[in-house]
């Protein structure tokens, strides 16, 4: 089978209320796109676990259309996984990945698709502004970003770019071997290299429903994203262990000096109540990022599968995804 120009996967998880507009807007963008992709394209759903009508509608989309393929996983596994098995099946010499939320606009991919006509292997986009969203939630993602950038190095994760972007066949064969567990796709893709470049537009306001990504999953996703790419956190605590050994030091030299020089009475309560109090926290923070680390170790070495599929529409037979992947009726 003729391998085609452009895959477009779509994580969706409980978008009942965009799927309609979201395929208006798909249909519209492949009608402009025909000089550069002729008919030449397909669409990966993935059903992240949706709770809703989502995969009801989708099913339907499918039906209408063969170039809409359909991964459906046997529970909610992450928005990153769903990428993961985006990735996994994608057939195009060119991949794109880009919410179903309609923040990332559709039109969008035109820009990229020409860059990566020009000889880039990564294309991704760069949000001027972000209509919709809180100013906390803008602080901090540029502040993530920042800080993320800061700790890593050598590994240049761009600023203000989320996940929608374009990727060379090459590049996705490349992510396609980085089966992590706690996966943090947009610094994979730095991670990889290749030629990148950037383009800029704005986000939009998400269409319909309600973000799925609330402040207690934007903290999770950020230690994943701190934690998969950097040792800094664990360098730190060498640094804070040596910061209060020498705050130990001062301390008992401080009390000696007052109890052999000077006449006062040391009643010693205050110092003792802060020291101890000092290196508990310090202790207990260092526990905590230990804690992140072998706990990632632990889930790591148990080899389980990244997602489980529990159904699949419009693809080929001989389209094997890559390892670390399950379909429910094998299990």
């Amino acid at each position: 089978m003729q391998r085609p120009t452009l895959s477009l996967i779509i994580p969706v998880y409980n978008e009942e209320e965009v799927i309609p507009e979201l395929d208006k807007r798909l249909r519209t963008f492949f009608a402009s796109m025909t000089d550069l992709l002729a008919d030449s394209w397909e669409v990966i759903f993935v059903n992240d676990g949706s709770r809703d009508g989502s995969m009801a509608q989708l099913r339907k989309m499918a039906g209408d259309e063969p170039r809409y393929r359909i991964v459906s996983f046997a529970r909610n596994f992450g928005h990153q996984m769903a990428i993961t098995a985006g990735l996994d099946r994608a057939h195009g010499e060119a991949v794109v990945v880009m919410d179903a939320d309609l923040q990332d606009p559709p039109e969008a991919v035109r820009e990229m698709v020409l860059r990566w006509r020009q000889g880039f292997d990564v294309v991704y986009g760069v949000r001027r502004s972000r209509a919709g969203e809180t100013w906390f939630k803008k602080m901090t993602a540029a502040l993530f970003y920042r800080l993320l950038r800061a700790m890593l190095g050598g590994v240049a994760i761009p600023v203000d770019a989320g996940d929608f972007r374009l990727m060379s066949r090459p590049v996705v064969l490349a992510m396609r071997a980085l089966r992590e567990r706690h996966r943090f796709v947009r610094g994979m893709v730095a991670w990889i290299g290749f030629r990148q470049t950037a383009i800029h537009y704005n986000r939009e306001a998400r269409f319909a429903g309600e973000t799925k990504y609330p402040l207690r999953r934007m903290i999770r996703f950020a230690v994943d994203g701190i934690t998969s790419f950097s040792i800094v956190p664990l360098r730190f605590a060498t640094w804070l262990g040596i910061f209060a050994g020498l705050v130990a030091v001062a301390t008992a030299v401080w009390a000696l000096y007052v109890k052999l020089f000077t006449r006062g009475a040391i009643q010693g309560w205050t110092t003792i109540v802060i020291v101890i109090a000092l290196g508990t926290s310090a202790q207990l923070l260092m526990i905590g990022i230990l804690g992140e680390y072998v706990g990632r170790i632990y889930e790591e070495i148990k080899r389980r599968p990244l997602y489980i599929t529990a159904e699949e529409l419009n693809f080929d037979r001989d389209r094997s995804p890559a390892p670390g992947h399950a379909f429910a009726s094998d299990l």
